[in-house]
């Protein structure tokens, strides 16, 4: 894909005796939404880790903007932002503090107003991080993700946890990050969201891809199928696909290893 800013290639990785992950090829274009879907220990995480170079793989490679992750880690990091499900920021500091702190390692001159006012945070900047929401603490973890004003991002399960409001206020800082220009993986559990937000989405099991197309596309792929819906409304959506394609049985994971 000529225009794609994050791209995997045949991506390896094996615990012992166990596959993570066997041969996962993908690519994200600029302005685009990306989601990576799967049960606990279907790959993913350790997908994503190689994407974003902080776990090496047995074989294949990564590309952020043309960069191998391989070869160029160091280089790759710089032009990446990372979201994390928890962050390990100092409570006593204030959100303009800390953005001040990620700026200089980054070695990057945004001011912690311009990355605030990103997140909709401009007028808690005076604020402690220990202070805040549930919703503006994964705010401010997308805030220190653009510091470095990057290319790619990566967002892990972003909305975990929060209550409908602070979701959806999420989901619109989000799409203004995509219509930004940036490329985004976002991995996700809520289905919901996945179809709300994706452009694409892949879905992960046993260390492949297993479907890769727009939400509606699959949809439409297991309606034709004649698939019938167990939901009130009688639709079809994003997570009889998933269950279609990856079972019904409960995946309970056995750890980062094999996640």
């Amino acid at each position: 894909m000529s225009d794609a800013i994050i791209e995997a290639r045949e991506l390896r990785k094996r615990y012992r005796d166990i596959v993570a992950v066997d041969g996962i090829s993908f690519s994200v274009r600029a302005g685009e939404i990306f989601g990576m879907l799967g049960p606990n220990g279907a790959g993913k995480t350790t997908t994503v880790e190689m994407v974003e170079g902080m776990r090496e793989p047995d074989s294949g490679d990564a590309f952020i903007n043309g960069i191998s992750v391989v070869k160029e880690p160091k280089r790759v990091k710089s032009i990446i932002g990372v979201q994390l499900q928890q962050n390990a920021f100092l409570d006593n500091l204030t959100l303009a503090e800390t953005v001040g702190l990620f700026a200089t390692l980054y070695g990057s001159d945004i001011t912690a107003d311009d990355v605030l006012s990103q997140v909709g945070l401009q007028d808690r900047g005076k604020h402690n991080y220990k202070n805040l929401s549930g919703g503006q603490k994964q705010r401010m973890s997308i805030a220190v993700a653009l510091v470095n004003d990057p290319v790619a991002m990566f967002l892990d399960e972003p909305t975990t946890g929060l209550d409908p409001q602070a979701r959806r206020n999420i989901w619109g800082l989000i799409r203004d990050l995509r219509d930004s220009g940036k490329a985004i993986l976002l991995t996700t559990h809520y289905m919901e969201e996945a179809e709300d937000l994706c452009d694409r989405v892949a879905i992960v099991d046993q260390g492949r891809i297993v479907a890769m197309d727009t939400p509606h596309a699959l949809v439409n792929a297991l309606r034709d199928r004649g698939a019938r819906s167990e939901h009130r409304d009688g639709a079809l959506n994003l997570e009889d696909v998933f269950i279609d394609i990856t079972g019904k049985d409960l995946r309970e994971g056995t750890g980062s290893e094999s996640e």
